[in-house]
């Protein structure tokens, strides 16, 4: 056998033993788990045969504590690039059967490379999460590998996509990744992110709390509002990276591809003319508005499960793809507080930053009143989405369905924070507030004269009626220029399409800064 040969073969082999792992062992063990490997998760998320690997080879640079007799090719870390659906993506994941996945600064290197290439080379990255941690043995190296990850998920953040998927543990310092990247993707049931674990928490406060409760998917998709997915198998986590990047562009210079549509751009959905119920106190599903009027009904929901008064997620007219903030009366009457703020406010920067119009649908009879708001900050939260709507570049279309009260009309892409086509239906009541609060205001000192009970509740039902007459209808705002066309709500669909073509060509840039101050 000839020297070449021999190199030849001992490539092959030590191939053979990097794509191992762990070994065959730690392999059955991850799978005993209902959980796939690092290898086996690329395999799928990625188009066949298109992935590259980069530093297989790479080993720990460790001698401490007995890791020099420790070293497995790739170190608990599987990086390289390949397409989805055609497109070049760069991805890692992380290997739970090295070392638990546990971070060294030779994993980090090779995560922190990946990145930069990604970002080189305009194209999204995904992060496949599975690791028990910082490596102890390697000290300040762990703390000094997962920082320089966290300064690349910040210098990468609004230039591409970022999308985290956690398929198992994800503590302490090893949460920020992922909570600096624009999506985060949890299974449930396998998956958790926590600063502190359960006997920490046992310790320091006294609580008795599962992994499950304290960090697990249901948690940080219905109360934290940490993710914005829960799935219940990692096959349907990564079929969802697959379709939301289908809606996003490769970076923030491109545009999103256009799809082919075969929906019929003017179809008239009769059922939008009667979806307004006639008392305006009763609730109806937004989400039938939304998918009457999108490509084929199809609607990708962003943190669906977390603060439900607010809709955002993602959809396409005629092909385009589009952020959708949406006000749902059905929870909450579709009031904006603390949780809908943050929510709508991420979602409309995230499309901001990488060139997606935004469509907003309007119904909300204003802030959520109440001491636990306010001393909870619904100022500075509701001015986060005030913020994002008024920073926006991107075409922006908005149609009012029904109630657009107070701040809350201004906070939603009105024309006055340069919404470029507001439409309107003709149930839409644009006002300062209700009538029934407005009269009380207006009509005080009368008010307050009234001796007979019959002879108020008159005065007070005539006074209502006079100021819906002025006010609810949409007529009062669109003579002011403020609602550019008051339209059919069978032809929203057909609306909203021109509008966006219209759009196509829109250049606006926000004055040159350093940066902007979000009331964060």
């Amino acid at each position: 056998m000839s020297e070449i040969q021999k190199a030849i073969d001992k490539l092959m082999d030590n191939r053979q033993t990097a794509r191992m792992g762990g070994g065959q062992k730690a392999i059955d063990k991850q799978h005993e788990k209902g959980k796939y490997t690092a290898r086996e998760r690329i395999a799928m998320l990625l188009d066949e045969g298109s992935f590259e690997e980069f530093d297989m080879f790479v080993t720990h640079r460790c001698y401490d504590f007995g890791m020099d007799a420790k070293h497995t090719f790739g170190d608990g870390v599987v990086t390289g690039y390949g397409t989805i659906a055609g497109r070049l993506v760069y991805v890692f994941a992380q290997d739970f059967t090295v070392t638990a996945g546990s971070l060294s600064i030779s994993l980090a290197d090779k995560i922190c490379k990946v990145m930069d290439m990604a970002v080189r080379n305009g194209a999204p990255c995904i992060g496949l999460n599975d690791s028990g941690g910082a490596r102890i043995q390697e000290g300040v190296n762990a703390l000094a590998g997962y920082a320089n990850i966290f300064q690349r998920n910040v210098m990468a953040s609004g230039v591409i996509p970022q999308i985290s998927a956690i398929f198992g543990p994800c503590a302490g310092g090893a949460v920020y990744s992922p909570a600096l990247t624009d999506f985060i993707i949890m299974r449930r049931e396998t998956s958790n992110m926590f600063l502190t674990g359960p006997k920490v928490v046992k310790t320091v406060t006294g609580e008795d709390v599962t992994q499950e409760q304290l960090g697990g998917a249901n948690m940080h998709t219905t109360k934290s509002g940490v993710a914005q997915f829960a799935v219940d198998s990692e096959e349907e986590g990564l079929k969802l990276i697959r379709d939301l990047l289908s809606y996003m562009p490769q970076n923030y210079t491109a545009l999103v591809p256009d799809q082919p549509c075969t929906d019929d751009i003017a179809r008239k959905e009769d059922i939008l003319n009667e979806i307004i119920p006639d008392n305006p106190n009763k609730p109806y599903d937004m989400m039938e508005v939304i998918k009457a009027i999108v490509d084929n009904g199809e609607f990708l929901e962003s943190a669906a499960p977390y603060a439900k008064n607010i809709i955002t997620g993602f959809a396409r007219f005629n092909g385009q793809s589009v952020g959708i903030i949406a006000n749902q009366p059905k929870f909450m009457a579709g009031v904006l507080d603390i949780n809908a703020s943050r929510k709508a406010a991420r979602f409309v920067r995230f499309c901001d930053a990488f060139n997606i119009p935004l469509v907003t649908l309007v119904d909300v009879p204003g802030f959520l009143p109440g001491t636990a708001q306010e001393y909870g900050g619904v100022i500075t939260h509701g001015a986060k989405l005030l913020f994002a709507y008024c920073e926006a570049t991107v075409p922006k279309v908005t149609v009012t369905l029904r109630k657009a009260y107070g701040g809350a009309y201004i906070v939603m892409s009105s024309k006055h924070i340069r919404g470029d086509v507001n439409y309107a239906w003709p149930t839409a009541e644009i006002a300062v507030m209700g009538a029934s609060g407005a009269v009380e205001v207006l009509h005080a000192k009368a008010l307050s004269a009234f001796e007979n009970k019959e002879d108020k509740a008159k005065f007070v039902a005539e006074k209502e009626q006079e100021y819906r007459d002025k006010f609810s209808n949409p007529y009062n705002a669109a003579r002011y220029g403020y609602i550019d066309d008051v339209i059919e709500p069978r032809n929203t669909r057909f609306r909203v399409i021109r509008a966006l073509e219209s759009l196509r060509n829109k250049r606006l840039e926000n004055p040159a800064k350093r940066h902007n101050n979000i009331p964060l």
